[in-house]
């Protein structure tokens, strides 16, 4: 996080630096000023550095709230002090009594950077092994290393203004709620256990045999419940748990805001929703951002091949040929990649005519790799002179070049890149092809934001492994009213009541209006393949509330830790989550996963088959 966004946290949310008079300090290292000069203070906190050039010493005291200094001087300093002062080491907890001065050489970086304290008394409180890494912004250790010792990891300014950032985001995320009647209620952890979704984590339970808890993947069925209950507005900072596959950026428990609102239609979530997210830029960030734009999930794909766009730069699809729309520009011309295409689209990198062969060819190599599957790329050199240079001369005509051009809206100077193939893998391999050009091109800064909200997903997914159809956010997502009769002949084609909030390219929340009656709700268990048996079975709790005057309802969770990692410009959840797994799931601190002895795995009535 940037000094700017730190001095704009404090003072927009005035964190205070000052602590109440205890027996072990007077002030925090972050506090003393000029206005402080000839005062006597108690300072606490751990030795940063110590500096010892023979005739005068100083040591940097840090604590949460920044770094003092403090100095010793031959012929001004009590001998006994000195001598303990150079008996103490990096990451020492000591307590220093002194009077405070007025530096001579100044130090503009620090807040407390126009003084020192001259030390009349020094006690240490507690030694410290020498730490296996540097304790400083920029740190020697590896990431395994430092999640090993994360607790000494905080306490370098990074993470610690990260956890900062935290607090105020909960803080005002809990303000913001607060302040239209939302009631903050906490819902079970212990739960039952569903198939629809991710792999649950299972509790067994000692007193019943054979039987297990899960714990909540989200507080869903509660909220709604909740909603049943005439709690009309509900939240929750909530931890939630997934039993996943470990990849990329995830953690088996996570952190959501989880919310849900009775007696209001989708625009009334959206706009409630907005405002929170427009709320916390303002307050946490100092932003104003602008009205969030909104865009159909089938225009997200059309113009970007991705549910949660980048919109932070244009550069949407061109499609110079789409089978289902009779649109063609390419064939004919014996090019047999376009001739056997579904789809052939592309981008325009404004600018980028004067890229070498060696540039284009990193760019055919990306879109080749198995991650994202191209057979090969097309491109489109529009000269600043306005002539055309192509890989593909040979089959099209200066005149044809031309016409793509104009396609595209492509200037002089412009190069624009083709890929071709089969309609979904095609927008998916140039979604991924557009966002390496922005990142080459310097338009994804960490410092820009840019929101959208995503709508009118597909209710189902057909999983061709289970050969069903799948709900696309959970089963109690409502169908659209005007494409419910389409539930049971053509399940594919209904739209949900459902939306997503899209910053910088990430999906940060996602909800829907929900069913809120039992025959709708039964309808859409029998789609998905429930037997009656098994939807009584799961949800019968759910479906009997039903019947006793369920209001119409719906809601929305964010993603608390990716929310914050974005607002704080973190590449990874990791930095904003006090104590975190890797990438494996495990905790390299207190070394868990582990075994569980016998005695508890008897209690549990588990035998595990050793082999």
């Amino acid at each position: 996080m940037n000094d700017k966004l730190i001095v704009l946290l404090t003072s927009r949310l005035k964190i205070s630096t000052k602590v109440q008079n205890t027996m072990l300090r007077t002030h925090t290292c972050g506090e003393l000023r000029l206005s402080h000069v000839n005062q006597t203070v108690t300072l606490a906190g751990w030795v940063q550095r110590l500096r010892d050039k023979g005739g005068i010493m100083w040591i940097d005291l840090r604590d949460r709230y920044g770094i003092t200094q403090l100095v010793l001087e031959e012929g001004v300093t009590h001998p006994s002090l000195i001598e303990k002062a150079r008996n103490l080491g990096r990451e020492f907890v000591i307590q220093a009594t002194g009077t405070v001065k007025e530096r001579l050489a100044k130090n503009d970086k620090l807040p407390t950077g126009e003084v020192e304290v001259r030390l009349t008394g020094l006690e240490q409180l507690n030694p410290s092994k020498v730490p296996p890494f540097t304790i400083e912004d920029e740190s020697d250790g590896g990431e395994e290393l430092r999640m090993k010792y994360r607790y000494l990891d905080l306490r370098r300014n990074p993470l610690r203004q990260n956890l900062e950032l935290r607090h105020q985001m909960a803080r005002q995320t809990r303000a913001y709620l607060d302040s239209l009647h939302f009631i903050e209620v906490e819902t079970p952890v212990l739960i039952k256990s569903t198939p629809e979704g991710a792999r649950d984590f299972v509790v067994p339970s000692r007193l019943h045999p054979g039987e297990f808890y899960a714990l909540p993947q989200s507080p869903q069925t509660f909220k709604q419940l909740l909603m049943v209950s005439g709690f009309d507005r509900y939240y929750q900072i909530v931890k939630c748990f997934r039993d996943e596959d470990f990849r990329a950026d995830r953690q088996p428990e996570f952190t959501q805001i989880d919310c849900e609102m009775s007696f209001v239609t989708q625009e009334d979530i959206l706009n409630t929703f907005e405002g929170l997210i427009r709320h916390l830029f303002k307050t946490v960030k100092g932003i104003e951002l602008p009205p969030v734009p909104r865009m159909s999930y089938e225009d997200a794909l059309r113009q970007y091949g991705s549910d949660k766009p980048d919109i932070r730069f244009e550069m949407k699809f061109t499609e110079l040929k789409n089978l289902e729309e009779k649109s063609d520009l390419t064939s004919g011309k014996n090019f047999g990649v376009f001739d056997g295409a579904e789809l052939v689209a592309g981008i325009c990198a404004p600018g980028c005519a004067n890229y070498s062969r060696k540039q284009l060819d990193e760019l055919t190599e990306f879109v080749k790799r198995p991650q994202v599957g191209a057979k090969g790329l097309v491109y489109v050199q529009y000269k600043s002179d306005g002539t055309f240079k192509s890989s593909v001369d040979k089959f099209y005509t200066a005149d044809e070049l031309r016409q793509w051009a104009e396609r595209f809206g492509a200037q002089p100077g412009d190069l624009m890149l083709i890929l071709a193939g089969e309609k979904q893998s095609t927008r998916k391999q140039l979604s991924e092809l557009r966002l390496l050009m922005g990142e080459q091109l310097g338009l994804r800064k960490k410092d820009a934001f840019a929101a959208l909200w995503v709508l009118d997903f597909p209710l189902l997914e057909w999983n061709e492994e289970t050969q069903r159809y799948h709900a696309m956010h959970h089963p109690f997502t409502s169908p659209k009213a005007e494409d419910l009769h389409l539930l049971e002949t053509n399940p594919a084609k209904v739209r949900a009541n459902a939306y997503d909030m899209v910053l910088n390219g990430t999906e940060i929340g996602g909800g829907s209006v929900r069913i809120h009656d039992r025959s709708t709700q039964q309808r859409m268990f029998n789609v998905l393949g429930f037997t009656n048996e098994e939807a009584r079975k799961q949800f019968g709790f759910l479906m009997e509330a039903f019947e006793y005057g369920a209001p119409p309802h719906g809601g929305i969770a964010f993603g608390f830790d990716r929310l914050c990692a974005l607002f704080g410009g973190s590449d990874s959840i990791r930095d904003v989550i006090a104590f975190p797994k890797n990438n494996a799931g495990r905790d390299m601190m207190i070394d868990t996963p582990s075994p569980i002895s016998d005695e508890q795995l008897q209690e549990l009535h588990i035998r595990i088959a050793h082999h």
